[in-house]
């Protein structure tokens, strides 16, 4: 099988580490690729947002099987141009994708199915949107609608910080047009999980759970980011508290997509908190997660290839075994980020880290310059370990981020360390 992976982060590398592992596999082409993804594909310089390109790709290629990484070119209908044309696509079309695309259309959608999730109101305005969280009380949280590279969802502690959250998305545009529309929501109290789920467009089956730290400091402080790491399993996620997730939010997801005309082909996030009234949804994500791609699919047991393509045709899904392993990802970022940071700085040690045992480095945002690998974006490394447990897995991340080096790197030194002492 020829298989096409579309785009160049941490995730695809994560995608492509595992898909070159298959049996199944005849080539595997990555576009755009990084540095990490071209030890196990073919990298091709086409952006993300090309779909000319990208169709242009897949003809030549010949391609079996699309694997849409990012959510942007999801939302903006690449699946659709890509089937249109006759290709076999792993990910959602436009409509299906504006689970994640827009804030509001997901939060209606599951309003009309009755997904448990938390009190909401949208607005267009200012005025309004800050007298529904007066009417709501702090804290509350206020998201922009549309794609805001995961930083889009502000939680406020008063309602001065929703007043300045509101300020930030409609007045001031500093996620451009994906905040003139907010949503505003009370805010959910308990432990999150992020599920992934496989829809074939008609059943669906739970791939992993993970729990991700969004925050870029120690001790869940300072601002939001894509993610400075995460963990899997999450202990209070069982396999009964799976059951019920599948039952009253996966399932009902997928039914309600397919209801409008948007059958669902890919992988589905949901981004869970576990209140004590039962999980609730804060978010879907149309996508792998970011960094939880990465733990899940090296904890993963089996063959990826497989599943993803059955989904992709509408065929019907091969078992998933749950994983016996648990894993880490501790993401090493450029100083300064989420904010301002460097490009182009020398990293070392990556082969050190690798060659500890249960350890792979996946590469986010790295590039080659002279034949020198450098950083080239806000995160750069997810460096990601296997073991028996949470606890073993977090002492061989670190142990194996100790060795790496570039100016200015940060990580956060408590990725899963607080569950790791609960359990």
């Amino acid at each position: 099988m020829n298989v096409l992976v579309v785009g160049g982060g941490g995730r695809e590398h994560a995608l492509c580490w595992k898909l070159a592992q298959s049996s199944h596999l005849s080539r595997l082409v990555a576009a755009p690729g990084n540095p990490g993804i071209a030890r196990h594909a073919a990298c091709v310089a086409v952006s993300v947002d090309d779909h000319d390109g990208m169709l242009r790709l897949a003809e030549r290629e010949r391609t079996d099987l699309v694997v849409v990484g990012p959510e942007v070119p999801l939302v903006a209908g690449l699946a659709d141009r890509l089937r249109d044309k006759g290709f076999t696509v792993f990910g959602p079309g436009a409509a299906a994708a504006a689970l994640e695309g827009s804030k509001a259309f997901a939060k209606d959608l599951m309003a009309r199915a009755g997904i448990p999730t938390a009190r909401y109101a949208t607005f267009t305005e200012p005025a309004p949107a800050r007298a529904f969280c007066r009417e709501l009380g702090a804290p509350v949280v206020v998201k922009a609608d549309g794609l805001a590279a995961g930083k889009g969802a502000i939680v406020c502690t008063t309602l001065a910080d929703a007043d300045e959250a509101i300020a930030v998305c409609m007045e001031r545009r500093q996620f451009g047009a994906a905040g003139t529309t907010v949503v505003v929501e009370e805010f959910l109290r308990g432990e999150e999980a992020s599920f992934f789920a496989v829809s074939n467009g008609t059943d669906s089956v739970a791939i992993g759970v993970a729990q991700d730290h969004k925050t870029v400091f120690d001790g869940d402080v300072g601002p939001n980011t894509g993610g400075m790491g995460c963990f899997t399993p999450v202990a209070s996620v069982d396999a009964a508290m799976q059951a019920r997730i599948m039952r009253t939010i996966v399932e009902p997801t997928f039914g309600a997509i397919a209801r409008i005309g948007a059958p669902y082909r890919g992988v589905l996030y949901v981004g869970l908190m576990l209140t004590a009234e039962g999980p609730k949804v804060i978010e879907y994500n149309v996508r792998f997660g970011d960094p939880e791609c990465q733990a899940i699919v090296a904890s993963m047991e089996g063959d990826l290839l497989p599943l993803v393509d059955a989904a992709a045709r509408g065929s019907t899904l091969p078992t998933v075994t749950a994983s016996r392993r648990a894993a880490v990802c501790v993401v090493v970022a450029s100083g300064g980020y989420p904010e301002r940071y460097a490009t182009g700085l020398p990293i070392d040690g990556i082969g050190e880290a690798e060659a500890k045992p249960g350890v792979v480095v996946f590469h986010a945002g790295t590039a080659l310059r002279d034949g020198r690998l450098v950083t080239a974006g806000g995160r750069v490394l997810g460096v990601t370990a296997t073991a028996d447990d949470v606890g073993g897995a977090i002492d061989r991340a670190y142990g194996a981020v100790g060795g790496i080096r570039f100016e200015g790197m940060h990580f956060r030194k408590d990725i899963g360390r607080r569950k790791a002492v609960a359990a």
